[in-house]
């Protein structure tokens, strides 16, 4: 298929639990990565460190997340591995051909996302209208800035 976008490589993962903190005690702690920032949201119902490995272009964020209100949706602790997070070197151009062929995405638009980066994610489920989607998993897509689409096509 003639696509008019890339997908770069992994921008993120994230990974939810009830307690944030247990969370860190692995992956910074033990695992050594670094607190870059933070994130809370009413609206996402979460309160998120951001964490990073590797460097420049290749950095891969690992956000830990855990619910305001383990009681309301969306329910970031529900599901260990939340969703991953992918480079995309043209968005918009992604989201307008990935729609046109059947693939659904979650509520919410384009949107600026943690991170500071243009978002959106592909629904976990499909249903009649739109028959393609992530098959359980929460598929984040990322507008990959100039310095990262750069290195990418440099090695690729």
């Amino acid at each position: 298929m003639n696509r008019p976008f890339k997908v770069l490589g992994i921008q993120q993962i994230a990974i939810g639990g009830a307690d944030k903190h247990r969370l860190h005690k692995l992956w910074v702690e033990m695992l050594g990565l670094e607190v870059t920032g933070t994130f809370k949201s009413e609206k996402e119902n979460v309160d998120e460190d951001i964490c990073a490995m590797g460097k420049g272009a290749f950095k891969v964020e690992v956000d830990l997340m855990q619910p305001l209100d383990p009681d309301k949706k969306p329910a970031v602790h529900t599901t260990p591995l939340n969703h991953v997070g992918l480079w995309i070197d043209d968005l918009p151009a992604a989201v307008a051909w990935l729609t046109e062929h059947g693939v659904r995405f979650a509520p919410g638009g384009i949107r600026k996302g943690a991170a500071g980066y243009d978002i959106c994610f592909l629904h976990p489920k499909s249903n009649d209208e739109f028959p393609i989607a992530g098959e359980g998993v929460l598929i984040e897509l990322v507008q990959a800035p100039v310095n990262v689409v750069r290195a990418f096509s440099e090695i690729f």
